[in-house]
């Protein structure tokens, strides 16, 4: 469509496009308060899940660390149990 008259046409045909619009217009603003609640609902997701994505960070390092630390009693448990058998 090439500009509004042309919608106007296609949508409502040629008689009454001038009394149409009215009601192009409640359409129109009925669709974007639609738009804009789904904009906000987006929004609103978004900020959950960077919430949950610091969480989930948050926790991937605390297990990362706790598993380093297990390593470093594993490795001085081993060392220490090689000594007992070797030495």
């Amino acid at each position: 469509m090439k500009n509004l008259y042309d919608y106007m046409i296609a949508r409502y045909g040629n008689t009454h496009t001038q009394s149409n619009l009215y009601e192009l217009i409640q359409e129109l603003g009925a669709k974007i308060n639609i738009l804009e609640e789904k904009y906000t609902g987006a929004l609103e997701d978004i900020k959950r899940l960077e919430e949950e994505n610091i969480e989930t960070s948050n926790l991937l390092y605390e297990l990362m660390e706790n598993i380093r630390a297990v390593d470093a009693r594993i490795d001085i448990v081993a060392d220490d149990w090689g000594d007992q058998f070797n030495g």
